[in-house]
């Protein structure tokens, strides 16, 4: 069955040519088992009436798409590590195979993890253990559900290859994903252009960015378009982090090649979602300095914002960057402020008020060590959910004096949409919720019993939280 009349094939990438990307072909895989398919994002592209050989074909061999792109590319690029900056990197384990648009008209890349080896992969297998795709689809589940600007996890095939790892017991089972993207060029493919001495190709790559992901300044003088750009990139990122930290995300990896231009998340290896209010809380065991531990995220997306201003100043005046960028701190405060108070439930009112109210909330969470998804299940809507909070499980903690100031702030605060907690989730006594234990526990039923229900079943409830969340 061919794709769907709305499936709008647009392959715009492999066009910058050569010097961006490299071909790859994709590994032969003994077994192609599918574990997960994104039927939902498939319709909103077009592409959800293939059939099952058809999906394997396309998202397992990487077979090309109807008008698509002919063959797949590894995208080239360089990043800062953990802040040491590693020109030896690129799609070392993926590679981008198609681009279409959505049901809103945006451009959306497919592209793959654990698909095999590329010209970048240098000692690497190039594969993805099937753990890792799990937890892939999870976060990005989970952050869709929450309101985070986020790829999707759209096919997941087990592959039927026994994978050594230093991290996890080996052999393990292994797999092939295929993310759904708004975009991957990264701050580090910017960055690789300045590695290698090439301003003209900064320009391409600008024009191609502008082109396709902010049309709105494309009319602007060349001298305006590239500060235009680079405010547009920092008020996007600015959303992100905040968007992060209201979800109580921390994504573990913050490096400059794991940050695109688009401000979307993505790539998600050792994320953690906070069980309570802890800035210094880290994702990744690696992480020993806590550079992108969960309260340093906001400052990390900055460092990182000034490495893509600095390649954005070979090809333009840096006055006008530096004040794009110096605009950033108030940029993530107004957006945090938004992101709060929609997960809250309640309506904004003077920013001034509303922040300090955001700071004081953060240092009585921290300190009374509350649960962070807890917290906001049971105050959703302030005065609408009073009952409901004091019959939580942490009820105890708002009962406390400490507590008394917050109580009359949330209960001054307009509710947003409460009719929303009719919904049957808002009568548990406890939110979904993605913490490490539970993905543990999901990973362990698929790893010795070859048991997926608990995976289904977890994708079933994130994605009704959501619709709750939405209305």
């Amino acid at each position: 069955m061919p794709p769907r009349q709305t499936y709008r094939p647009d392959p715009r990438f492999a066009a910058l040519g050569p010097d961006f990307a490299d071909p790859a072909a994709p590994a032969r895989f003994p077994e192609r088992i599918l574990r997960f398919r994104n039927q939902g994002w498939a319709a909103r592209v077009g592409l959800d009436a293939l059939d099952a050989s058809e999906w394997e074909a396309a998202f397992a061999h990487f077979d090309p798409l109807p008008d698509n792109m002919p063959a797949p590319l590894a995208m080239r690029y360089h990043g800062h590590q953990f802040r040491v900056y590693n020109p030896d990197i690129g799609d070392g384990r993926g590679f981008l195979f198609a681009q279409l648009r959505d049901d809103k008209g945006r451009l959306l890349d497919l592209a793959t993890k654990g698909s095999g080896q590329t010209p970048y992969s240098r000692f690497g297998d190039g594969r993805l253990t099937l753990k890792g795709g799990v937890r892939e689809v999870l976060a990005a589940e989970m952050l869709e559900a929450l309101g985070v600007k986020t790829s999707k996890a759209f096919s997941l095939f087990e592959t039927g290859e026994a994978l050594q790892r230093n991290d996890e017991p080996s052999p393990t089972r292994s797999s092939v994903l295929v993310r759904l993207s708004h975009s991957h060029v990264r701050f580090g493919t910017f960055q690789r252009l300045v590695y290698h001495e090439r301003p003209d190709l900064i320009r391409v790559l600008i024009d191609h960015v502008v082109e396709n992901y902010y049309p709105e300044i494309a009319d602007l003088e060349d001298a305006a378009r590239v500060p235009a750009l680079f405010d547009a990139i920092v008020n996007a990122t600015a959303r992100l982090a905040a968007s992060w930290m209201a979800a109580g995300f921390v994504h573990g990896v913050l490096n400059t090649d794991n940050m695109v231009v688009t401000g979307e998340s993505f790539d998600y290896g050792p994320w953690r979602f906070l069980p309570r209010s802890e800035p210094g809380f880290t994702a990744a065991y690696f992480d020993e300095m806590g550079l992108y531990a969960f309260g340093r995220q906001p400052e990390a997306a900055s460092w990182n914002l000034a490495q893509l201003g600095g390649c954005f100043s070979l090809v333009s005046e840096t006055t006008p960057l530096e004040d794009a960028l110096k605009a950033y701190g108030a940029a993530y405060l107004d957006a945090l402020r938004t992101s709060m108070f929609a997960r809250l439930g309640l309506t904004p009112g003077g920013r001034g008020r509303d922040l300090d109210f955001l700071q004081s909330l953060f240092g009585w969470m921290t300190e009374a060590g509350a649960g962070w998804a807890q917290f906001f299940f049971d105050w959703r809507c302030g005065a609408a959910s009073t009952a409901r909070a004091l019959e939580s499980p942490q009820a105890p903690l708002y009962a406390t004096a400490g507590f008394a100031p917050l109580r009359a702030a949330l209960e001054a605060y307009a509710p947003l949409r409460p009719e929303l907690l009719s919904d049957p989730l808002f009568q548990r006594p406890t939110p979904p919720d993605m913490l490490i234990d539970e993905v543990e526990a999901i990973w362990d039923a698929i790893a010795v019993r070859d048991d997926w229900g608990p995976f289904e079943q977890k994708i079933t409830e994130v994605r009704a939280w959501g619709a709750a969340l939405r209305g």
